[in-house]
Parts: C-alpha cells; structure tokens; sequence
C-alpha cells in the first residue's frame, strides 16, 4: 500500500484519538512538576477528541474534507498548551491535503512540515525538547525519505517516521534540564506519539496498546545537591497583547534580488514583528516561506517585495471565518453593556468570590481541567458586551483564552494572569469608568506584586530546588517553584508563609475542599502569632488537590 483514501484516513484518526484515550493517564503522569494536576494527556485527548466528533458529523469521506473538519473540531476543542499546539499541527495535514484526493509518502511528509511549520508559527518563543521539536523531527524524517527513488511501503515509511519520533522524544531531557531532573520525557512529545502511533496501528491492523510509564535516567544522585528550577517564561509562552491580529498571511518570497543577504532576511523578520505576531521566516537567499498574523498584510507584502517577487499568496480574514460560524452567538451591537469580566477558576467558593467581585460570567476550569477555546469564547459570548476582560487565571490557560480573543466579536483583553489570587487582585482594580487600555495595564500593574502559594501533597518521589520530595509529602509551591515540605499541612504553610511574608502586609488564604473552615481559622492564627504585622484573611475557595493557595501582599 503507497496511498491512503478518505476512508482509510478517517478510520486512523479514529484510532489515533482511542490510543491517547487509552493512555492520557499515563501521559498526565509525565507532568514535571510533582503535584496532582498533571493534564497534559487529557488537555490533548479532550482537544483530538472535539475533532473527532467534527469528522463524525461532517459524514464525508473525501480526504481533503476529513482533513478540514479534523482541524477545525481540534480548534474549537483545544485546551491548555498542548492542545492548542496540537490543534495547529493537524491544521498543517489540512493545509496540505486541500484539493487532494489521497495521501501519498510525499504528501504525508508535506503535512507532517506544514503541521511543524505552523506550530512553530504559533509560539513566539519556541524551545527545543517539546512537542515542537517531536512534530520537527518527524516532518524532517519523513521529508528526507520521501524524496528516495526507491519504492516503499506507506506502513513501512510510517514506521520509520515514528521511529524518528520516538528517538528525539528520548533526547527532550537532554534539551531541556527541567525535563531531566525531574526524570520524565516531554509529555506533550510522547501524547502527540501516542496519536500517531494509534494511526500506524490502525493502518496495520494492529491491536491498540497501553503504554507504560516511562522515566529516564536522573541526572541526581540520591544525595545529590543539584536543584532545579522553572524556566522564568512558560515553555510554550506567547506574547500576550490586546491588538487582535485578524489577517493569516502566508507566502513564498522566491527570486531574490542579488543584493539579499541573510542579515537583510533576518532585518525583514523583525520588520514583521513589529506589525503582527505568530512570525514564521525560514529559508535562504534562494526562497523565503513567511507566515504572519497581522491587521496590514499590504505591510508584510510591501516588505517581502523588497527582497523579491511573491508567490502562493494566501491571506484569510480569520475573523470573518468564525463569524459566520458564531454568527447567531452575539447579541446586536444596540443591546451590548460597555464592560464585562470573564475568569476561569475551580472551586465553589472561588466562583462566588468571582461573582461578588462584579465578575459576569465564571467558567469552571483550571489545574485540573482547562476549558476549551470554543468554551472561553462561549462564555465572552455570553457576556455581551463590547470590552471584556478574560481573567485565565492559570499560565496553561492564557494561550487558549488568546486563541478565543481573536475569534471574538466584542473587543476581548486577556489579562495574564497565572493563579486565582492574582485574578481577584486584578478583578479588584476594574474601573468601569476608565478606558479598556487603561483597564488592562491597572488590572495588570495590580496582581503584579501579588505572591501566590498553593500548598499541595506530592504525587511521586522527586528531587527539586534542594528538597527531597517523596510521594505523599506536603508541599509548598511558590512561582513554580517548591519552597516548603513537610508531613503536616500546617507546617509546610507556616515555613512557605515565612520565606515570602517579609515586608508584606496582607495575607489571604483560601481553604480547599479537604480543609474545614475550623483548621483554617487555626492555621490563620498560628500565621498572626508569627508574624504580628501581618493581616491575615480566610475564606472557602473550594479548590480540589490544593489545601490552601494563599495569596501574600
């Protein structure tokens, strides 16, 4: 077999989305950080999963069009990181595929780059040992073998293209020292094998399988002093700003005048930057390949005309494109309030904290579960008005509620914020009387000093920042990073309240669902005899997994 139909394509897609069903558990498990909301499986397999049920119900078998309603199901679907990536890698297979009508070894490398070559795309700062650098290195493997004269089976050349996979997927720890402490693989890398190995599977008639979890060789000994830390920037962050970058511009710059130089591409580069985002320039002096999200696409092709002549040009209205689909989704413009706030956050209690803070519409979601683009955009929908402010209120749920910002009617700000306390913080500083830019740098400006620690148990035995956690033990989280461990809840509070609440002056804690408001107003005790200049609040947030996440001033 050397080409694959509709059907058949269709039917791997399916199997693909099963595999990563019968293994998110496991992928979850390669969560670095050692706390009990590890989500990466189901963030991917909740995103593959929406797209699925778009093929189901588009109902044709013509491969172009599985391919479309594959990616448009993962976009509406994609959740956290991961999933976003991974909804823009599958964007790639239905790019290449449009207008064909099966899926050759050539096409099938075509799709593997477009799906890199966008993904990249979508991150401003891409870094190497994630799942970028799995869909790379595949697409790279696959590009390279289908460009040999020599007859080869479509299963055999798959194979080989996972195999390719697999061997970088092994070398993330090594590109990534976070990754190699802590002993894992990257997780988004080994999720988004898991699908295509479900796909090479069900092309081969071979049964689905569970995949073991996996760790590799530390770095540490057991009496290592080594200490780890997060990176300052999320591994997948994006620019977070509030201009709505409507137009996907792509083309090629091909027949470069003499006097192109590498540096004069690179000068061209930071030209886009500055008019757009999701930039894309890769080649030589010989031909340039652009991508560019931006409100001037006249400014980006005035650009490229000075290297050289244009080919393949494709501009979409990406706005246009999800108002038909949500067309009936806004009220008119007439009944629209001037403002409305929008936050993600777990927990009865925080939800109602929300809600007394003016906030309209609260979507459930958070560590445990990061809602959909398509559900943050239902709920900025469903607060008609035309400015609104999106608290995420976690670093996995920022890209999405971006992706949702630009799919949005009402003009949306997205105010970063990583945790439920600096959602409150920002939820606080919003005047109804100032203007929407004035908003997002106050909302902004205020959570900005806000310290958050969350206080949680250990789901595995692991070495971090100089603390040797075991499975079970009571953590202190602050920034990423573990600044506290104890078998008691409230001592590992007390010693994480003591390497922050230096100079401060307000604390407020929020008890989970395991803590009684009784332990709570003890611990708020305990903290106020210990430190006699500092206001101490508590109140039920609800949360699962975290005991308290505290919120210092």
């Amino acid at each position: 077999m050397d080409k694959i139909d509709g059907l058949k394509f269709k039917e791997m897609l399916a199997g693909g989305v099963k595999c990563l069903e019968l293994n998110r558990a496991t992928v979850d498990e390669l969560n670095v950080f050692p706390v009990p909301d590890g989500d990466t499986g189901t963030n991917m397999f909740m995103t593959v999963s929406t797209a699925i049920k778009e093929v189901n119900v588009c109902g044709s078998l013509l491969i172009d069009e599985v391919a479309l309603a594959f990616s448009k199901g993962a976009l509406k679907g994609a959740r956290g990181n991961s999933g976003v990536i991974s909804s823009q890698i599958f964007k790639g297979f239905s790019v290449a595929l449009a207008g064909r009508a099966e899926l050759t070894l050539k096409t099938f490398a075509d799709c593997l780059q477009k799906g890199a070559d966008i993904a990249y795309g979508a991150v401003t700062k891409p870094k190497e040992g994630t799942i970028l650098t799995v869909i790379r290195v595949m697409a790279e493997t696959a590009t390279s073998l289908a460009k040999s004269r020599k007859k080869t089976e479509f299963d055999v050349f798959f194979k080989k293209v996972l195999d390719a996979g697999e061997e970088i997927l092994q070398k993330t720890p090594e590109m990534l020292p976070v990754l190699a402490k802590a002993g894992v693989v990257d997780a988004g890398g080994r999720g988004l094998l898991t699908i295509f190995d479900g796909m090479y599977r069900t092309l081969v008639g071979e049964e689905l399988v569970l995949i073991s979890g996996e760790t590799v060789k530390s770095s540490f000994s057991a009496d290592s002093q080594a200490i780890i830390t997060a990176s300052d920037d999320d591994v997948l962050e994006n620019d977070y700003e509030h201009i709505t970058f409507q137009y996907c511009t792509e083309f090629f710059i091909t027949h470069l005048k003499n006097e192109v130089t590498s540096a004069k591409i690179d000068k061209y580069r930071e030209k886009l930057m500055t008019i757009g985002d999701c930039v894309l320039v890769i080649g030589d002096t010989d031909l340039v390949k652009t991508h560019v999200h931006t409100n001037y696409p006249n400014m980006a092709l005035e650009a490229a005309l000075e290297l050289g002549e244009l080919d393949g040009v494709k501009i979409e209205n990406m706005l246009e494109q999800y108002r038909k689909i949500h067309a009936n989704d806004v009220p008119e413009e007439s009944e629209l309030k001037e403002y409305a706030m929008v936050s993600i956050c777990c927990g009865e209690g925080m939800e109602s904290i929300f809600k007394d803070l003016l906030v309209d519409v609260v979507v459930e979601g958070g560590q445990t579960m990061n809602p959909s683009v398509d559900e943050i955009l239902l709920a900025i929908n469903k607060a008609s008005a035309k400015n609104i402010f999106v608290l995420p209120n976690n670093s996995n749920i920022i890209l999405a509620a971006n992706q949702a910002r630009e799919l949005a009617k009402s003009s949306v700000y997205v105010v970063p914020t990583t945790n439920m306390p600096e959602g409150v913080s920002a939820a606080l500083a919003f005047d109804p009387e100032a203007e929407p830019e004035d908003n997002l740098a106050n909302m902004t400006e205020a959570f900005s000093s806000v310290d958050c620690l969350e206080i949680t148990h250990a789901v595995r035995s692991t070495r971090m920042n100089g603390f040797s956690v075991k499975e079970g033990d009571i953590i202190g989280i602050c920034g990423k990073k573990i600044i506290a461990k104890s078998a008691n809840i409230d001592e590992a509070v007390l010693a994480a309240v003591n390497k922050v609440a230096q100079n401060k002056d307000m604390l407020t804690m929020y008890f989970g669902e395991d803590v009684t408001e009784e332990d709570a107003e003890r611990l708020a005790g305990k903290i106020e005899e210990a430190h006699k200049d500092l206001e101490v609040a508590y109140y039920f947030g609800g949360q699962p997994h975290y005991y308290y996440i505290i919120s210092v001033e």
